[in-house]
């Protein structure tokens, strides 16, 4: 597989962004927003999808935790 090139780059960006935007309003009901997760899929390669899927669970994380706090569990080590 080629590379993609700058139109098909923004394509998957465009509709990356477009899935996002929809879990956020949806709260993350994905079957509220299949029809963007579809076009996701159609416009990037598999491993930008997995890659991407990857990210946004990363940074939901991280925002929790600058939201919530970290508490390490008990008995954790501490470095």
């Amino acid at each position: 597989m080629s590379a993609p090139n700058a139109s098909q780059r923004k394509a998957c960006w465009d509709a990356r962004d477009e899935l996002w935007k929809c879990l956020d309003v949806n709260k993350d009901l994905t079957s509220a927003c299949e029809k963007h997760q579809r076009e996701f899929e159609a416009n990037c390669p598999a491993q930008w999808v997995k890659y991407f899927s990857k990210r946004r669970d990363f940074l939901k994380y991280k925002e929790k935790i600058e939201k919530e706090g970290y508490e390490p569990t008990e008995g954790a080590s501490k470095l």
